[in-house]
């Protein structure tokens, strides 16, 4: 059975997305963070308004829990339209995708996540969707089969991926704004406890919000949830206010330290230091030892543990860094070099 990690950024349930439906900012104006993408959405739009034109398709790649689906509720908003969200798994013939395009009105605004995740044959069925505005439907099969052109009301894709090195070039190439979304700032995500807290009236000492934004790892997913298990533990004790010791108490009893990092990323890093001295160690290997999948270490893990330099990645394997042993606590051992020997040697040749 898989352990639930508060900080994972990835959605967790029902209950989750109705806070986040919640506290989901409707206009650019109220978003916080990534200025440079939300700078080109507003051109973007603007533009779009004088021409009377949907505005163009939108590729957003980048961490989970940083806003992706948030900014193309922010669009649809914008643009006065309605939004239809799907994912990429969820469309597995090209069937399944012509409902939803058939029903799209005048710059309806069409969110796929996880687009990387398009079947081959869905994605090359998009493709005159995108360009042209209409789609080759093929009815019944051998001497029998007929393709039936279908026109579409323009309309605007956008699509989000975490894995944008899996999207195929040719799909990459029709979306004319790419943007990458980035980690938030401690500022960045204050205000956006600030902003939560307002929305759920919420009392809280301005300290809380530095030790909450501090242990949200650059995602206001996770801060918006962090804040949340602060509060259901202030109201168990009585207090009215959350302060900086109510803050505290509830991240300890999550087990989350000061910068974030909960119990599993704490076995990785001793793991790697105590078992591998320091490394360089393969992922399988501390996979095995740890007892964990290697798509949770590779893809939960070491990202964040990357982002605030705890680990390296090098041709031999994880290697931890020195600021990993400070902050365990743990006396750095000499490492011995990976270099085969005769490169070792004080030779010019």
């Amino acid at each position: 059975m898989a352990r639930e990690r508060i900080i994972d950024a990835a959605e967790k349930d029902f209950e989750e997305n109705r806070y986040d439906l919640t506290l989901r900012p409707q206009t650019i104006a109220d978003c916080i963070g990534q200025e440079k993408l939300l700078e080109k959405i507003r051109i973007a739009l603007q533009a779009a308004k004088q021409r009377s034109e949907p505005t163009e398709h939108i590729l957003l790649h980048g961490p989970p829990g940083l806003g992706k689906t948030t900014i193309a509720h922010v669009i649809a908003h914008e643009m006065g339209s309605h939004l239809k969200a799907t994912s990429g798994p969820a469309l597995i013939r090209p069937g399944d995708l012509m409902g939803i395009l058939t029903n799209l009105q005048r710059g309806d605004v069409l969110f796929i996540d996880e687009i990387h995740r398009l079947p081959a044959v869905v994605e090359e069925f998009i493709y005159p969707a995108m360009e042209d505005f209409k789609v080759d439907f093929t009815v019944d099969s051998g001497m029998h089969a007929k393709t039936i052109n279908i026109p579409l009301q323009p309309f605007t894709l956008i699509g989000a991926t975490t894995r944008a090195g899996l999207i195929t070039a040719p799909l990459r190439a029709r979306f004319g704004i790419q943007h990458h979304l980035e980690f938030w700032s401690q500022e960045h995500l204050k205000q956006c406890l600030q902003r939560a807290a307002r929305l759920l009236d919420i009392q809280c000492e301005d300290g809380a919000y530095e030790i909450i934004s501090r242990c949200s790892r650059g995602t206001p997913r996770i801060a918006n949830r962090l804040l949340r298990r602060v509060r259901d533990y202030a109201q168990v004790h009585n207090h009215k206010v959350l302060t900086v010791a109510s803050a505290q108490a509830a991240l300890r009893i999550e087990e989350i330290d000061e910068l974030g990092l909960d119990q599993l990323d704490r076995a990785f890093l001793k793991s790697l230091i105590t078992t591998y001295h320091g490394g360089p160690a393969g992922i399988e290997a501390l996979a095995a030892t740890l007892g964990e999948e290697r798509d949770t270490l590779e893809d939960v893990v070491e990202p964040y543990l990357l982002q605030i330099g705890f680990v390296t990645r090098t041709r031999q394997g994880r290697v931890a860094a020195d600021a990993a042993y400070h902050h365990l606590n743990l006396k750095p051992l000499p490492r011995q070099s990976s270099l085969p020997p005769e490169e070792n040697e004080n030779t010019l040749f």
